[in-house]
């Protein structure tokens, strides 16, 4: 990803996604800041950018597929395998559900999915991990070769540690920080 575009992406995450007020993560814990990467995600130029972002983290892993918990990984995958056909690349997406359907197919697991190949378990924002190694377990269950975890925005609050102990590799677009940092000196 070019430098320019990075930095067009890190300033639009800070102008959409960022707010500072207080308020409850899903993690459970208490912060006095959120990333809403949605709000960035479904503009054209966030999606845009943020396939790009990702797509270059997941080939770089030879990553062959990559999904994650619903809803958080919806709007990343997407981006992610749409910038996948931009640039010719084979990449599938998926995404796993809280609880299995009770209807059609009853998966768990909805989408391009296969197992075997090297997945990457994502999401648009992490801050310990917890949604994420829910789909990781869901996912090593359907037969997944799960190798990594990554995300557009991470929040630097215990994610790293407990993929590591996962046996993930982990990478991120963005701290939190660096998001923090960016709404700081908008003007």
């Amino acid at each position: 990803m070019k430098s320019t575009e990075r930095t067009e992406l890190l300033n639009l995450l800070a102008r959409e996604s960022y707010f500072e007020r207080e308020l409850k993560l899903t993690s459970g814990r208490a912060s006095n800041y959120y990333v809403d990467c949605k709000r960035t995600l479904y503009l054209p130029l966030g999606a845009y950018l943020a396939g790009e972002a990702i797509l270059e983290i997941a080939q770089a892993a030879g990553i062959a597929q990559l999904g994650g918990m619903a809803a958080g990984a919806l709007p990343v995958t997407d981006a992610a395998i749409a910038a996948a056909y931009r640039h010719g690349v084979d990449l599938r997406g998926f995404f796993v559900r809280k609880e299995t359907k009770a209807h059609g197919l009853q998966q768990l697991i909805e989408g391009a999915f296969r197992k075997g190949l090297k997945t990457a378990v994502i999401d648009d924002t992490i801050t310990t991990g917890g949604s994420t190694l829910q789909a990781l377990a869901a996912v090593r269950e359907a037969g997944g070769d799960v190798t990594h975890a990554i995300t557009l925005v991470e929040r630097g609050e215990g994610a790293a540690d407990a993929f590591a102990k996962a046996g993930l590799q982990y990478r991120w677009v963005f701290t939190a920080e660096e998001i923090r940092a960016a709404a700081k000196s908008l003007p």
